[in-house]
């Protein structure tokens, strides 16, 4: 490790976590730093049935969409939960949310739903009244985790088919584009 790296304790103590979830060990949520590229990572191919891309394009994610992104750290620092996602360019009212990951250290804590909230809570987004995500008909976890957003902020959900597994190389299951809003950010 590194002289430069600041431990998550150090970092809710200094008032850079943005939440802490009180559960039996706390869970720090806060914008990614260049040295969590590789935990990021790490937690996403600990975690299928996620599509994992290369270290570097996490670390692209934890600097260059650092506001747009969150990690969910324990008290020693290891990375235990990440959202990543955009604002997308043609619809400036919707995030869409790239990828979401809970290791198993912190599953059935309710992180995957408090990270995506921690960043639409951002003023980065407070113009966002719509979220989307694509997601395999299979992947009943991420369906869990949309529906309970969308009743949560009282809101319509919709999907419909937008990749097909053709699409996607005959190699992959099809890919539905899940959408959810409006949404009045004051529920979330």
């Amino acid at each position: 490790m590194n002289s430069s790296f600041t431990s998550s304790a150090q970092l809710a103590q200094s008032g850079q976590a943005e939440h802490v979830i009180n559960s039996e060990k706390p869970i720090f949520i806060r914008p990614p730093t260049t040295d969590d590229g590789w935990g990021i990572y790490e937690l996403v191919r600990a975690c299928p049935p996620l599509d994992v891309n290369s270290p570097y394009a996490y670390l692209l994610l934890a600097t260059q969409f650092r506001d747009r992104c969150a990690v969910a750290t324990d008290e020693e620092g290891e990375i235990v939960g990440f959202v990543s996602g955009y604002v997308k360019v043609n619809a400036s009212d919707t995030f869409f949310l790239w990828q979401v990951a809970v290791g198993e250290k912190a599953r059935g804590t309710g992180l995957a739903r408090r990270l995506v909230e921690a960043v639409l809570k951002r003023p980065q987004q407070a113009e966002i009244r719509h979220l989307e995500t694509t997601i395999t008909p299979d992947n009943e976890a991420s369906w869990g985790l949309f529906k309970r957003l969308a009743s949560r902020w009282q809101a319509p959900l919709n999907s419909r088919e937008y990749f097909s597994e053709e699409q996607l190389g005959g190699e992959h299951n099809p890919e539905h584009l899940v959408r959810i809003g409006p949404f009045d950010p004051a529920r979330i």
